[in-house]
């Protein structure tokens, strides 16, 4: 056993987690930075840009959510647990059925997105100015999707042998290349004139395809504890299973975060573009939490993981708990902060009046039930880690029913956007309660079909 596992199978749990989180952490918040920095940039263009970019946002969210803590939790999970369990050579051949996955769910998300887009973006309330730009915006990123899906297959197979620190590097030089080039682009440099809001998507889609080139050069080196095949094998049923079998359900409950967003953005539309921009604007903070306890939430998979593959089932919930505390605390704290002082928030994208008092109103009564989505959150990884979706798939349906539902109540008895952003905090606080509960019960960790023996690739 190499050095990494046995560190994920013996090695104090709180220690490690940290150790393991910490790089974690930073690299998705400076993948959700990627999308600040835009917006900050975007801004510039004025309200319509704004509006425009809060109306793709949703979607590209759920591409960043399906790829990395959805179908990329599957392919942590399945690599985690294949090292834990000794099969190397199934680990290293689902490598291959990683990529064959992501690259075809790319093509589908770029011929979907391009093709109803637009008239989503209608359908959440753009129109003229907005509407033009989200068009111009969301074409342009989502042309690219295929590379998205690719960066975060290749980090999830990363993630899921215990380097956490190899996409920390990545993302973070990416990003800091991103600060020059993203304004370059949207406004000209020199004689080369600025391309607007199509240039933020120049600058991200590029972004991807640079961090997706190192990893392929990493992995297929040979540098790392698994080592891909240099042809394509011929793909095998088991592998491929043991990916979609976590992914897909895992795909479902990422999407019901982002349909709960959505809808969310369309009720605000009602109200005007100023008030999808506040929203919008004020969301990225609940979505910054995302990627947040997902930096947190992959060490919790990949540890959970490796102990499930190795038989410590007692290990593999003491872990998850603890990481449900750290996560909660953490969230909580960014919760409570915006509650108490939205303003600072919000001003780094723009001082439009409606904007502003949108977004201080959401934050003011969504904020403090942050503390729960981190709480659910990193429940649901170690779920995921364990090969057993189920009940954090119920938890996300039952919070899209409170949220969704609630607000379409609250807007028919007359509540207005307060009564539609209680119903979003009471949703939060549905998926932590429906997680904790699983967790207690032993929902994933009972002993019965173990889903960790996953047969070896041929």
């Amino acid at each position: 056993m190499d050095d990494r596992t046995r560190r994920l199978l013996r090695a104090p749990i709180v220690p490690t987690l940290l150790r393991l989180a910490g790089p974690n952490v930073l690299v998705m918040l400076a993948q959700a930075l990627v999308g600040l920095i835009e917006t900050g940039f975007v801004a510039g263009l004025g309200t319509d840009a704004l509006a425009g970019m809060a109306l793709v946002f949703p979607l590209l969210m759920l591409v960043q959510m399906v790829s990395a803590g959805g179908m990329g939790g599957g392919i942590l999970s399945a690599v985690a647990r294949s090292l834990g369990a000794g099969r190397q050579d199934t680990a290293d051949a689902l490598v291959w059925h990683a990529v064959v996955i992501a690259l075809g769910l790319g093509l589908l998300t770029s011929l979907a997105a391009l093709t109803l887009g637009p008239a989503l973006y209608a359908a959440m309330g753009g129109v003229g100015g907005s509407l033009a730009s989200a068009s111009a915006y969301g074409g342009v990123i989502f042309a690219g999707a295929a590379l998205i899906w690719l960066f975060n297959a290749l980090a999830a197979v990363l993630r899921g042998t215990g380097n956490m620190a190899l996409p920390a590097t990545v993302t973070c030089l990416g990003t800091l290349v991103l600060l020059p080039v993203s304004p370059a682009l949207i406004y000209g440099i020199g004689p080369v004139p600025g391309l607007g809001i199509v240039g933020g998507g120049v600058a991200v889609v590029a972004y991807y395809a640079a961090g997706s080139a190192v990893f392929v050069h990493h992995l297929w080196s040979g540098r790392g504890l698994v080592r891909p095949a240099p042809r394509p094998p011929r793909l095998a049923l088991a592998p491929m299973a043991a990916i979609l079998k976590v992914g897909a359900v895992s795909s479902v409950i990422s999407l019901t975060t982002n349909v709960t967003i959505a809808a969310a953005t369309s009720f605000a539309g009602a109200a005007g573009p100023g008030a999808v921009a506040g929203y919008g604007t004020g969301a990225r903070l609940e979505y910054l939490l995302v990627p947040l306890v997902f930096g947190l939430g992959a060490p919790v998979g990949a540890m959970v993981g490796t102990c499930i593959g190795a038989g410590d089932r007692a290990r593999a919930v003491r872990v998850a708990w603890i990481g449900a505390l750290i996560a909660g605390l953490l969230t909580e704290a960014i919760g409570l902060a915006a509650a108490l002082r939205p303003e600072a928030f919000l001003r780094l994208f723009g001082d439009d009046p409606a904007m502003l008092a949108t977004g201080a109103r959401y934050l003011h009564l969504v904020g403090p039930f942050y503390g729960c989505a981190g709480i659910g959150l990193a429940l649901y990884f170690a779920a995921q880690g364990a090969g057993r979706v189920g009940w954090p798939l119920v938890a996300g349906l039952a919070r899209l029913a409170v949220s969704v539902g609630g607000g379409w109540l609250a807007l028919r008895a007359g509540a207005g956007l307060d009564g539609v952003f209680l119903a979003l905090g009471l949703g939060l606080l549905v998926l932590a309660l429906v997680n904790a509960a699983a967790t207690a019960a032993g929902a994933w960790s009972r002993r019965g079909p173990a889903p960790a023996a996953i047969p070896a690739a041929r």
